[in-house]
């Protein structure tokens, strides 16, 4: 069984693959998962940090440090057996590839063949390591990995950074605001959540809450709106994210921002006995009191 370091590398190699279109299908991240669940068994951390690359495309520097590390992570003959084989298993996954994509995976497979095994190899590898981890090319190139804690407890504040790093846009607040607005719109999404079904009335009442609360501009508070919502959809961590709003606001801040929630709610026919209910819960876990959470109940 081919070592976790060198399925790990080769399954982000793959997804870094995969973007070279612009876009990764559930298909193909599919036919990936597939493949690496037979070559070894990756715990739920393992697949967390492989999602972290289909969140957002990889670029061709960061691949190419990419490149590098399965370089390294290839120490036997049957690595590099077992890396061509997982390559020539998606090449032919579904006979089509885009003359982009043809050129990456040559890259790949030329990268593959260039690995050294054996006594000589590792003594050049060893070497080669020393060097890598000087040159400006490698140290500089982009490694989201460096985020991936904050990809596993602040999934919002991680999407909403990188989607403005590869848009290019500026946001005029600090990253300090920045965490709190994505703390405080997750909890709204939570609350149009509540009953399965996020109506526009109420999207539009969070864009306008981020947008009046942290001053961005309406472009940015519906991205984050969206990606809000999305990670509600699939199990945000209302714990931790509540506790993220905790820490970085005091508690009038806290009881007001109750108002909000609960404008969320009755932003379409209504506040629900499921919506209030899920106000209360955030009101407790925010320390707020019974009586300010009527207060802004009424």
């Amino acid at each position: 069984m081919p070592n976790e370091q060198l399925v790990m590398t080769l399954g982000k190699v793959l997804i870094a693959t995969a973007w070279v279109d612009g876009e990764v299908s559930w298909t193909e991240i599919n036919c990936l998962k597939d493949l690496l669940f037979k070559m070894t068994a990756l715990t739920g951390r393992d697949w967390a940090r492989l999602q972290i690359y289909v969140e957002t495309p990889v670029t061709p520097q960061e691949r190419a440090r990419l490149l590098n590390d399965l370089k390294q992570a290839i120490s036997s003959p049957d690595d590099r057996a077992t890396a061509l084989s997982v390559l020539e298993d998606v090449c032919q996954a579904d006979g089509l590839l885009t003359e982009d994509e043809r050129v990456v995976f040559d890259e790949i497979k030329q990268t593959i063949a260039e690995a050294q095994t054996g006594l000589f190899g590792s003594m050049s590898k060893l070497l080669r390591s020393a060097l890598v981890r000087r040159s400006d090319a490698i140290a500089n190139a982009p490694n989201r990995e460096q985020h991936f804690e904050a990809f596993i407890r602040r999934k919002i504040y991680y999407k909403l950074s990188r989607r403005l790093e590869v848009d290019e846009t500026d946001i005029e607040i600090s990253d300090s605001d920045l965490r709190k607005l994505c703390a405080a719109g997750g909890l709204m999404a939570r609350i149009a959540h509540a009953d399965d079904e996020i109506a526009d009335e109420e999207f539009k009442v969070i864009c306008e809450a981020l947008q009046n609360g942290w001053g961005v501009s309406r472009q940015q508070a519906a991205l984050a709106a969206e990606i809000a919502i999305s990670e509600v959809g699939t199990g945000l961590d209302l714990h931790r994210i509540t506790r993220a709003f905790f820490d970085s606001t005091d508690y009038e801040e806290r009881s007001r921002f109750l108002e909000v929630l609960f404008a969320v709610a009755e932003a379409h026919d209504g506040k629900s006995h499921d919506e209030i209910e899920e106000v209360r819960k955030i009101a407790r876990m925010l320390r707020v009191s019974h009586r300010d959470f009527i207060r802004a109940k009424l």
